[in-house]
């Protein structure tokens, strides 16, 4: 089995492939993609760059052209829920897609016809971040995220999101990636890192905390890699 690992940044992935054995990169329509080892298994990584049209594209060859059969998706995320400061780490129990809109057409924000809502991500997965996190102490938040092709930043936009679709956080590529795991039915999990919130400090340092949470994300991902290995051992 081989285990897809995303992120839409390149600070985003460069701690998991220094962690990998055995690394060989592939150059394919226009993405770099690193095969290695961790522990003995085989994982795919790779960043898919910002916004849904690029990860949905990165995750279809990571299953199509790599054969990835799990998906994992770590990053950051603003915080809609009062919950959430910086910092905080949540996984998504369902994703949906807050930018798209055919209400016009008498259908709910988020859906088009033959799709859903909100896509759930896969329990199992879950329950496997759930016991790392114990394990490491880290609390972790569980809730839906949303995705659009837009940075948020209005505190009326992202109260509506919140509202809308009972989200507690927000981004750019998690609904993408879940659309095609669902269709390709392949299980999938997505972590983020709170990287601004309603109280967030003005002096706030984004570089500096993409490059921390980043080495965060990625030992938990490992960790996540490590389980999921010994339960299929």
């Amino acid at each position: 089995m081989k285990i897809a690992i995303m992120g839409a940044m390149p600070e985003e992935i460069e701690p998991l492939i220094e962690k990998l054995e055995n690394v060989t990169t592939t150059i394919y329509a226009k993405n770099k993609y690193y095969e290695g080892t961790y522990n003995g298994q085989e994982v795919v990584v790779a960043y898919s760059k910002i916004g849904k049209v690029f990860a949905a594209l990165t995750a279809t060859i990571l299953i199509e052209k790599f054969g990835c059969e799990q998906l994992l998706f770590s990053g950051v995320a603003g915080a809609i829920s009062d919950d959430l400061k910086i910092g905080d780490l949540i996984i998504a129990d369902g994703l949906c897609q807050h930018d798209l809109d055919i209400t016009a057409f008498g259908h709910p924000h988020g859906y088009v016809p033959e799709g859903e809502v909100c896509i759930a991500s896969d329990s199992y997965l879950r329950q496997i971040a759930k016991r790392v996190a114990q394990r490491k102490s880290i609390s972790l938040k569980e809730g839906v995220i949303a995705t659009g092709d837009q940075f948020v930043a209005d505190p009326e936009r992202k109260a509506w999101i919140g509202k809308t679709f009972n989200a507690d956080a927000l981004e750019m590529e998690g609904a993408s990636v879940a659309v095609v795991c669902d269709a390709f039915n392949v299980p999938f999990f997505i972590l983020r890192a709170i990287s601004d919130s309603a109280d967030m400090d003005a002096n706030f340092d984004f570089d500096a905390f993409l490059e921390s949470s980043a080495k965060t994300s990625a030992d938990f991902i490992l960790s996540m890699v490590e389980e999921i290995t010994a339960s299929n051992g």
